[in-house]
């Protein structure tokens, strides 16, 4: 251990070494205890003033989401294959397939706004997939607004997804208390 910068019963913030010889390089380890399990996060954002500790537990357990946006790219999208050989084709269906999943997860942002719940309430899968139902609504004249069609009917097109028995409650490191936070 190099420095402490935080010691509370429930926060332990260091500057600790880590690897040897000429490898070795100062990271900043942080401990969070959370409904009776420590939490650990290592970080070489060294400077608790440009990275605050709750910010850091947050940020930290949203990170496999980045995961799951590859795994849609790939899977959902099509974006395990390419479809030519020459680079300018491969950039092209990079760029659709990046394009898509935006404006798919903007779809989904806009049904969870309107349907009053967070973002991760809703299967974006589902949601791509319910389009398909939309569509077919709107050429037989029984619907003209995908947001309205798809929150009123998200139940039932698996839009909304089912509360799981052994789903936690709501971290209270998620980011939207943390953006709303007077004093994070």
């Amino acid at each position: 251990m190099d420095r402490v910068l935080q010691c509370t019963r429930l926060v332990h913030d260091e500057v600790v070494w880590i690897g040897s010889g000429a490898d070795r390089q100062q990271v900043r380890l942080i401990r969070v205890l959370y409904q009776g399990l420590w939490y650990r996060y290592l970080t070489n954002a060294l400077d608790p003033e440009r990275l605050p500790v709750l910010y850091a537990a947050a940020l930290y357990g949203q990170r496999w989401r980045i995961e799951d946006a590859f795994n849609l790219a790939k899977r959902l999208l099509g974006l395990a294959y390419f479809w030519v050989g020459s680079q300018n084709g491969v950039q092209l269906q990079l760029w659709a397939t990046w394009i898509l999943y935006t404006v798919l997860i903007d779809l989904t942002d806009e049904v969870a706004d309107r349907l009053g719940q967070p973002l991760a309430a809703l299967s974006v899968e589902m949601t791509y997939q319910a389009v398909f139902f939309y569509a077919e609504a709107y050429h037989a004249g029984e619907a003209t607004d995908l947001v309205a069609y798809l929150a009123a009917k998200a139940q039932r097109l698996g839009v909304l997804k089912r509360q799981r028995k052994h789903d936690p409650p709501p971290s209270r490191f998620d980011r939207l208390r943390l953006t709303l936070a007077q004093d994070p």
